[in-house]
Protein backbone atom coordinates (compact mmCIF):
# COMPACT_ATOMS: atom_id res chain seq x y z
CA UNK A 1 0.00 0.00 0.00
CA UNK A 2 1.22 3.49 -0.84
CA UNK A 3 -0.44 6.70 0.32
CA UNK A 4 0.77 10.00 -1.17
CA UNK A 5 -0.17 13.55 -0.13
CA UNK A 6 -3.61 12.49 1.09
CA UNK A 7 -6.03 15.24 2.14
CA UNK A 8 -9.51 15.08 3.61
CA UNK A 9 -11.65 17.38 5.76
CA UNK A 10 -15.08 17.10 7.32
CA UNK A 11 -17.50 19.76 6.06
CA UNK A 12 -14.55 21.54 4.49
CA UNK A 13 -13.42 22.72 7.91
CA UNK A 14 -11.86 20.09 10.16
CA UNK A 15 -8.72 18.71 8.48
CA UNK A 16 -8.67 15.00 9.34
CA UNK A 17 -5.95 14.08 6.82
CA UNK A 18 -3.42 16.81 6.06
CA UNK A 19 -0.88 15.90 3.36
CA UNK A 20 -0.43 12.36 4.68
CA UNK A 21 2.11 10.09 2.95
CA UNK A 22 3.28 6.63 4.02
CA UNK A 23 3.74 3.10 2.66
CA UNK A 24 2.97 -0.36 3.99
CA UNK A 25 5.17 -3.20 2.82
CA UNK A 26 3.67 -6.51 1.79
CA UNK A 27 3.62 -8.95 4.70
CA UNK A 28 4.33 -6.26 7.29
CA UNK A 29 2.48 -5.44 10.51
CA UNK A 30 1.98 -1.68 10.76
CA UNK A 31 0.19 0.19 13.53
CA UNK A 32 -1.26 3.67 13.20
CA UNK A 33 -1.66 5.15 16.66
CA UNK A 34 -3.03 8.41 17.98
CA UNK A 35 -5.38 10.00 20.48
CA UNK A 36 -9.10 10.40 19.74
CA UNK A 37 -9.58 12.89 16.92
CA UNK A 38 -6.02 12.54 15.61
CA UNK A 39 -7.21 11.33 12.19
CA UNK A 40 -6.24 7.66 12.40
CA UNK A 41 -9.74 6.20 11.91
CA UNK A 42 -10.39 8.61 9.05
CA UNK A 43 -7.35 7.09 7.33
CA UNK A 44 -8.88 3.61 7.63
CA UNK A 45 -12.11 4.82 6.01
CA UNK A 46 -10.23 6.58 3.21
CA UNK A 47 -8.09 3.51 2.49
CA UNK A 48 -11.14 1.24 2.32
CA UNK A 49 -13.09 3.67 0.14
CA UNK A 50 -15.73 4.42 2.78
CA UNK A 51 -14.75 8.09 2.51
CA UNK A 52 -13.69 9.89 -0.65
CA UNK A 53 -10.41 11.76 -0.53
CA UNK A 54 -10.15 15.44 -1.52
CA UNK A 55 -6.71 15.04 -3.09
CA UNK A 56 -3.71 12.75 -3.13
CA UNK A 57 -3.55 9.08 -4.02
CA UNK A 58 -3.97 5.64 -2.44
CA UNK A 59 -2.47 2.65 -4.28
CA UNK A 60 -3.11 -0.92 -3.14
CA UNK A 61 -1.45 -3.92 -4.82
CA UNK A 62 -0.61 -1.72 -7.79
CA UNK A 63 -4.17 -0.39 -8.20
CA UNK A 64 -4.97 3.26 -7.54
CA UNK A 65 -8.12 3.77 -5.50
CA UNK A 66 -10.69 5.38 -7.79
CA UNK A 67 -14.27 4.82 -8.91
CA UNK A 68 -13.20 2.36 -11.61
CA UNK A 69 -11.13 0.23 -9.21
CA UNK A 70 -13.16 0.50 -5.99
CA UNK A 71 -14.75 -2.96 -6.21
CA UNK A 72 -11.48 -4.70 -6.98
CA UNK A 73 -9.69 -2.86 -4.16
CA UNK A 74 -12.43 -3.67 -1.66
CA UNK A 75 -12.01 -7.34 -2.55
CA UNK A 76 -8.34 -7.02 -1.52
CA UNK A 77 -9.12 -5.50 1.89
CA UNK A 78 -10.68 -7.06 4.96
CA UNK A 79 -11.77 -4.77 7.81
CA UNK A 80 -12.54 -5.63 11.42
CA UNK A 81 -14.32 -2.75 13.17
CA UNK A 82 -14.42 -1.82 16.86
CA UNK A 83 -17.92 -3.02 17.79
CA UNK A 84 -18.28 -6.78 17.27
CA UNK A 85 -22.06 -6.63 17.81
CA UNK A 86 -22.45 -4.47 14.69
CA UNK A 87 -20.70 -7.01 12.48
CA UNK A 88 -22.91 -10.06 12.92
CA UNK A 89 -25.23 -11.13 10.11
CA UNK A 90 -26.00 -14.81 10.75
CA UNK A 91 -27.88 -16.56 13.54
CA UNK A 92 -24.89 -18.79 14.31
CA UNK A 93 -21.10 -18.53 14.15
CA UNK A 94 -21.06 -20.80 11.11
CA UNK A 95 -23.70 -18.71 9.30
CA UNK A 96 -21.80 -15.54 10.00
CA UNK A 97 -18.50 -16.81 8.62
CA UNK A 98 -20.42 -18.14 5.59
CA UNK A 99 -22.06 -14.80 4.73
CA UNK A 100 -19.34 -13.45 2.45
CA UNK A 101 -18.75 -16.86 0.88
CA UNK A 102 -22.43 -17.18 0.01
CA UNK A 103 -22.36 -13.78 -1.68
CA UNK A 104 -19.50 -15.07 -3.83
CA UNK A 105 -21.47 -18.24 -4.69
CA UNK A 106 -18.94 -20.63 -3.14
CA UNK A 107 -20.32 -24.22 -3.40
CA UNK A 108 -21.58 -25.61 -0.08
CA UNK A 109 -19.09 -28.53 0.23
CA UNK A 110 -16.19 -26.13 -0.38
CA UNK A 111 -17.72 -23.55 1.94
CA UNK A 112 -17.90 -26.01 4.85
CA UNK A 113 -14.18 -26.65 4.62
CA UNK A 114 -13.36 -22.94 4.47
CA UNK A 115 -15.55 -22.19 7.50
CA UNK A 116 -13.88 -24.93 9.53
CA UNK A 117 -10.40 -23.82 8.45
CA UNK A 118 -10.77 -20.19 9.49
CA UNK A 119 -12.80 -20.91 12.62
CA UNK A 120 -9.89 -23.13 13.62
CA UNK A 121 -7.37 -20.36 12.97
CA UNK A 122 -9.10 -18.12 15.54
CA UNK A 123 -9.86 -21.01 17.94
CA UNK A 124 -13.63 -20.88 17.42
CA UNK A 125 -14.13 -24.31 15.81
CA UNK A 126 -16.05 -25.62 18.84
CA UNK A 127 -18.51 -22.72 18.64
CA UNK A 128 -19.78 -23.03 15.05
CA UNK A 129 -23.34 -23.83 16.17
CA UNK A 130 -23.40 -21.15 18.87
CA UNK A 131 -25.52 -18.01 18.69
CA UNK A 132 -23.38 -14.84 18.54
CA UNK A 133 -25.35 -13.29 21.42
CA UNK A 134 -24.00 -16.03 23.71
CA UNK A 135 -20.36 -15.21 23.01
CA UNK A 136 -17.98 -12.94 24.91
CA UNK A 137 -16.70 -9.76 23.29
CA UNK A 138 -13.35 -11.35 22.45
CA UNK A 139 -15.05 -14.41 20.93
CA UNK A 140 -17.32 -12.22 18.80
CA UNK A 141 -14.33 -10.33 17.49
CA UNK A 142 -12.57 -13.62 16.67
CA UNK A 143 -15.60 -14.68 14.64
CA UNK A 144 -15.52 -11.37 12.79
CA UNK A 145 -11.85 -11.97 11.98
CA UNK A 146 -12.62 -15.49 10.72
CA UNK A 147 -15.33 -14.12 8.42
CA UNK A 148 -12.92 -11.59 6.95
CA UNK A 149 -10.09 -14.13 6.57
CA UNK A 150 -12.40 -16.53 4.70
CA UNK A 151 -12.53 -13.97 1.87
CA UNK A 152 -8.70 -14.18 1.43
CA UNK A 153 -7.88 -10.45 1.68
CA UNK A 154 -4.43 -9.16 0.73
CA UNK A 155 -4.56 -6.62 3.56
CA UNK A 156 -6.32 -6.98 6.91
CA UNK A 157 -7.26 -3.70 8.61
CA UNK A 158 -8.18 -3.57 12.29
CA UNK A 159 -9.99 -0.32 13.10
CA UNK A 160 -9.88 0.00 16.90
CA UNK A 161 -10.71 -3.72 17.06
CA UNK A 162 -9.94 -4.00 20.79
CA UNK A 163 -11.29 -0.68 22.07
CA UNK A 164 -14.67 -2.03 23.26
CA UNK A 165 -13.32 -5.21 24.84
CA UNK A 166 -12.43 -6.00 28.44
CA UNK A 167 -8.75 -6.70 29.27
CA UNK A 168 -9.12 -10.44 28.65
CA UNK A 169 -10.82 -9.83 25.30
CA UNK A 170 -8.11 -7.36 24.31
CA UNK A 171 -5.39 -9.89 25.09
CA UNK A 172 -7.23 -12.54 23.05
CA UNK A 173 -7.44 -10.38 19.95
CA UNK A 174 -3.85 -9.13 20.25
CA UNK A 175 -2.67 -12.74 20.34
CA UNK A 176 -4.81 -13.58 17.30
CA UNK A 177 -3.37 -10.62 15.36
CA UNK A 178 0.22 -11.56 16.26
CA UNK A 179 -0.44 -15.21 15.41
CA UNK A 180 -1.96 -14.38 12.02
CA UNK A 181 1.02 -12.23 11.13
CA UNK A 182 3.60 -14.79 12.22
CA UNK A 183 1.88 -17.82 10.67
CA UNK A 184 0.43 -16.48 7.43
CA UNK A 185 2.56 -13.45 6.62
CA UNK A 186 -0.65 -11.48 6.01
CA UNK A 187 -0.25 -7.71 5.60
CA UNK A 188 -1.78 -6.14 8.70
CA UNK A 189 -2.66 -2.49 9.30
CA UNK A 190 -3.94 -1.84 12.81
CA UNK A 191 -5.56 1.48 13.73
CA UNK A 192 -5.40 1.80 17.51
CA UNK A 193 -5.04 4.06 20.53
CA UNK A 194 -3.68 1.12 22.57
CA UNK A 195 -0.01 1.95 23.01
CA UNK A 196 0.76 -1.59 24.23
CA UNK A 197 -0.18 -3.02 20.82
CA UNK A 198 2.54 -0.97 19.13
CA UNK A 199 5.41 -3.11 20.45
CA UNK A 200 4.26 -6.17 18.46
CA UNK A 201 4.30 -4.38 15.11
CA UNK A 202 7.07 -3.90 12.55
CA UNK A 203 6.46 -0.20 11.99
CA UNK A 204 4.57 2.55 13.80
CA UNK A 205 2.93 5.73 12.52
CA UNK A 206 1.64 8.32 15.01
CA UNK A 207 -1.08 10.74 13.92
CA UNK A 208 -1.76 14.12 15.48
CA UNK A 209 -4.17 16.76 14.15
CA UNK A 210 -4.48 14.94 10.82
CA UNK A 211 -0.72 14.78 10.21
CA UNK A 212 1.97 12.18 10.71
CA UNK A 213 3.76 13.37 13.82
CA UNK A 214 6.18 10.49 14.33
CA UNK A 215 7.05 7.19 12.65
CA UNK A 216 9.61 4.40 12.84
CA UNK A 217 10.21 0.96 14.32
CA UNK A 218 8.87 0.38 17.86
CA UNK A 219 12.37 0.80 19.30
CA UNK A 220 12.77 4.13 17.48
CA UNK A 221 9.23 5.20 18.31
CA UNK A 222 9.60 4.91 22.09
CA UNK A 223 13.02 6.51 22.21
CA UNK A 224 11.66 10.00 22.99
CA UNK A 225 9.00 9.81 25.72
CA UNK A 226 8.71 13.60 25.96
CA UNK A 227 7.88 13.90 22.27
CA UNK A 228 5.18 11.25 22.69
CA UNK A 229 3.66 13.21 25.56
CA UNK A 230 3.46 16.30 23.34
CA UNK A 231 1.19 14.40 20.96
CA UNK A 232 -0.86 12.99 23.87
CA UNK A 233 0.61 9.49 23.79
CA UNK A 234 2.13 7.47 26.61
CA UNK A 235 4.78 4.74 26.79
CA UNK A 236 3.91 1.08 27.54
CA UNK A 237 3.66 -0.16 31.11
CA UNK A 238 6.75 -2.36 30.55
CA UNK A 239 8.90 0.69 29.76
CA UNK A 240 7.62 2.52 32.83
CA UNK A 241 8.56 -0.51 34.94
CA UNK A 242 11.97 -0.70 33.26
CA UNK A 243 12.62 2.96 34.08
CA UNK A 244 11.60 2.37 37.70
CA UNK A 245 13.93 -0.65 37.94
CA UNK A 246 16.80 1.38 36.43
CA UNK A 247 16.49 3.84 39.33
CA UNK A 248 17.05 0.85 41.64
CA UNK A 249 20.16 -0.15 39.72
CA UNK A 250 18.60 -2.92 37.62
CA UNK A 251 19.39 -2.26 33.97
CA UNK A 252 18.92 -4.35 30.83
CA UNK A 253 20.85 -4.39 27.55
CA UNK A 254 17.75 -3.70 25.43
CA UNK A 255 14.52 -1.81 26.01
CA UNK A 256 11.57 -4.01 27.01
CA UNK A 257 8.65 -3.03 24.79
CA UNK A 258 6.22 -5.64 26.13
CA UNK A 259 5.34 -7.21 29.47
CA UNK A 260 6.55 -10.58 28.15
CA UNK A 261 9.89 -8.99 27.22
CA UNK A 262 10.20 -7.42 30.66
CA UNK A 263 9.53 -10.74 32.43
CA UNK A 264 12.09 -12.48 30.20
CA UNK A 265 14.68 -9.76 30.88
CA UNK A 266 14.09 -10.04 34.63
CA UNK A 267 14.51 -13.83 34.50
CA UNK A 268 17.79 -13.51 32.60
CA UNK A 269 18.98 -10.78 34.97
CA UNK A 270 18.19 -12.93 37.99
CA UNK A 271 19.94 -16.00 36.51
CA UNK A 272 23.10 -13.95 35.89
CA UNK A 273 23.36 -12.72 39.46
Amino acid sequence: MEVKHLNFSYDGAVKAADDVSFSVEQGSYTTIVGHNGSGKSTLAKLISGLLEKESGSITISGLELCEQNIRKIRSLIGIVFQNPDNQFIGSSVSDDIAFGLENHCVPQPEMDGIIAEYAGKVKMLDYLASEPTHLSGGQKQRVAIAGVLAMHPAILIFDEATSMLDPQGKDEIKKVIRGLHQESGLTILSITHDIDEVSASDYVIAMNDGRIALEGTPQEFFRDAERLKRIKLDIPFSLKMEDALAKKGIRFKERCLSTEGLVDALCRYDSNM
